[in-house]
């Protein structure tokens, strides 16, 4: 028999390359290639065997399946993530930075749950059961029952969890810390990180309880150990938040039981994660409305509708390469709204560095934020500041016309509700305006081109100081 090829793996995206390098060609990290051990198949153990093999049972599209079971964790925000609860033989891997809450969260998931009359069966490999316990008796969670356990031998959990029968949840603390006597391998690496992976998911399929795997992240904030783990999973969560600011978000990135871009909105107390109900209206709790360069952006995060604030700064820069600094929005798109201002509305500001903030630690992915960016830029360069009444939305084509962004009627009802009198947004198409809800206590303020936007953005500031100065 032919000796095995040897091959290596990416610890950090999970690349595959037939030889040793100290840098990874995919990725570009250092010292990141570790080496894989091939699977022994024997000569013909893949050809059919008629006598042995079974049939399989095929299905045409019709028919109508009905939606699967679900288990609250009476914790609504993350039930949202999950498009409505735990599935039973489900596999959630949930991912973020060292010390951002996961723990914390799966924790107070966890009790929850038990709190609710299921089995919930926490497997720590990072932590000891004292460790555990401090933190529950912190979060005043230790009534709730749960069976806790430390280990990271996949053989000794696997048959251990054979006690359970009953088990709706599995959590495992972290998937990086588990490793397997089947594979010559340190823990952590892709060879141990995808054998152990897949001999739980194994488990939660044939015992049919709910598992949670909490993932490691990379420097880039990407969950580590290779790619193909978050393809064997069937959620996949990202905890996102800054240590330095008290907001966590819960996001959704993979979902085969509900919609993606889903969001859950959470703040780190002394007892623990606390949900947030009403999002817009903490973003924007600290917001001064007579400031020059911010805007109120309507934005949208999978089916929830969320007001946040957009902030700029100019600062003059007569000299050398001004200096573009962005912290929740798209770089790219930042340049190209410059661009746009200065070719079609003559807004020069080449010489000036741009600081550019979403307020809240929120990061916004959807071009509907063009316009608010586009007023607050507006708004610094003329120092005058937005009108406080005025929610914006919409996405800037590059010779500055406005298109038309999806969802438009929650975002109206978001701002109606949070007390905003008018919103600016692209002017409809012909046809469309029976088919926008506006609510009554709200104006809608229609632009179609960029240029017109220079007069609405500040116009009820204008508005008022005229007003002033006449009494």
């Amino acid at each position: 028999m032919a000796k095995p090829a040897k091959s290596f793996a990416c610890s950090a995206c999970g690349g595959a390359f037939p030889k040793w390098a100290g840098r990874c060609e995919a990725c570009g990290e250092w010292n990141t290639l570790e080496e894989q051990v091939p699977l022994q198949v024997l000569p013909g153990g893949m050809k059919p065997n008629p006598a042995r093999a079974g049939k399989i049972e095929f299905f045409g599209l019709a028919g109508l399946t009905p939606p699967p079971p679900r288990v609250p964790t009476t914790i609504e925000e993350f039930d949202r993530v999950l498009g409505g609860g735990l599935v039973p033989a489900s596999v959630v891997l949930v991912g973020g930075d060292p010390g951002i809450g996961k723990s914390t969260l799966l924790l107070q998931a966890g009790t929850a749950l038990g709190m609710a009359g299921r089995r919930v069966v926490y497997i720590s490999g990072e932590e000891s059961v004292d460790q555990i316990r401090m933190r529950a008796a912190r979060l005043g969670l230790t009534e709730a029952p749960m069976a806790l356990a430390a280990a990271t031998q996949l053989g000794d959990i696997l048959a251990s969890l054979t006690q359970f029968p009953d088990a709706a949840l599995v959590v495992i603390d972290s998937i990086q810390t588990m490793w397997t006597d089947g594979v010559d391998s340190a823990p952590g690496s892709v060879t141990q990180v995808r054998a152990a992976a897949f001999e739980l998911i194994r488990a939660a399929k044939t015992q049919g309880f709910a598992l949670m795997l909490v993932g490691h992240v990379t420097k880039e904030g990407n969950i580590a150990g290779p790619r193909v783990l978050e393809h064997m999973v069937d959620v996949v969560l990202h905890f996102e938040g800054d240590r330095g600011h008290q907001f966590r978000i819960l996001r959704g990135i993979k979902n085969r039981f509900g919609a993606t871009d889903e969001i859950g909105v959470f703040e780190m107390t002394g007892a623990g994660l606390s949900e947030v109900a009403n999002p817009s209206a903490l973003f924007l709790a600290e917001r001064r409305g007579n400031v020059a360069g911010s805007a109120v952006f309507a934005g949208l995060e999978g089916s929830r509708p969320v007001l946040m604030e957009i902030q700029v700064l100019l600062s003059p820069n007569p000299g050398g390469s001004p200096r573009r600094s962005v912290i929740g929005w798209d770089s790219g798109r930042l340049s190209m709204l410059l661009a746009v201002l200065d070719a079609r509305c003559g807004l020069k500001l080449a010489m000036n560095d741009v600081y550019l903030n979403v307020a809240g630690g929120l990061r916004i992915t959807e071009p509907a934020a063009d316009l608010a960016v586009a007023a607050a830029l507006i708004s610094a360069a003329s120092d005058v500041p937005t009108d406080p009444s005025m929610v914006f939305f919409g996405e800037i084509g590059l010779s500055g016309e406005l298109r038309q962004v999806a969802q438009a009627e929650l975002r109206l009802k978001e701002a109606a509700k949070l007390g905003f009198a008018q919103a600016a947004s692209p002017k409809r198409v012909a046809g469309g305006a029976a088919r926008l809800s506006v609510p009554t206590s709200l104006k809608l303020v229609e632009i179609g081109h960029l240029t017109d936007l220079v007069g609405v953005a500040t116009s009820g500031v204008k508005r008022a100081v005229q007003s002033k100065e006449s009494s």
